[in-house]
C-alpha cells in the first residue's frame, strides 16, 4: 500500500495514536507508519509500547522491575520519631532509588499509610483518568490539536 493508502484507511479516525494503533493491526511496520503519517518514528514506538505495557500490566500496575521489588521486600518495623518523623529504610529505599530531599505521596487506605513514589502516583492519576477516556483518544493529541485551532484563530484575527 502506498503511504496516501495507507492515511486513507485511518483519515477517519480521531487521534493520530488511534491511527497508529489501527495501522499496526493491520500490520504496517512502524517506520511505514511513521512515514505515511508524516510524524516521527519515536511517536510510533511510544504509543504501541505504551500499548503493549498496558496490556501486559492489565491496567493500572506499577512498572515491571518495581513490581518484582514489592513483591520480594518483606515488612520492616520502623519506629514513630519526634514530630511525627518515620526512616523509611535503607534496603527499601534502595530498591526505590530514592535519596535525601526526593519526594513521596502519603496516603491513608485502608487504614494503611501508603507511600507512594511521583511514579507510582502518576501510574494511579493516569488510571483513574484512564477510566473516562476511551482507548482510541489520545489526550496529549487532543491537546495539540486544539493548541494549533487557537493558534490558527490567533492568526487569523
Amino acid at each position: 500500500m502506498t503511504d496516501s493508502d495507507l492515511r486513507a484507511a485511518v483519515d477517519h479516525l480521531p487521534t493520530t495514536s488511534a491511527k497508529i494503533r489501527a495501522l499496526a493491526e493491520r500490520g504496517v511496520a512502524r517506520a511505514e507508519i511513521a512515514r505515511a503519517l508524516s510524524i516521527r518514528y519515536q511517536h510510533v514506538r511510544n504509543v504501541l509500547e505504551r500499548e503493549k505495557t498496558r496490556e501486559a500490566a492489565g491496567g493500572m500496575a506499577e512498572p515491571p522491575q518495581r513490581a518484582l521489588v514489592h513483591d520480594n521486600m518483606p515488612s520492616v518495623k520502623v519506629r514513630l520519631g519526634p514530630d511525627g518523623r518515620v526512616v523509611v529504610p535503607a534496603p527499601i529505599r534502595d530498591a526505590l532509588g530514592l535519596k535525601e530531599g526526593d519526594v513521596l505521596f502519603a496516603r491513608l487506605e485502608g487504614g494503611e499509610i501508603k507511600l507512594l513514589t511521583p511514579q507510582s502516583a502518576m501510574m494511579r492519576a493516569q488510571a483513574i483518568v484512564r477510566q473516562f477516556v476511551p482507548a482510541d483518544v489520545s489526550l496529549v493529541d487532543e491537546l495539540i490539536a486544539d493548541r494549533r485551532r487557537e493558534a490558527a484563530q490567533e492568526i487569523g484575527e
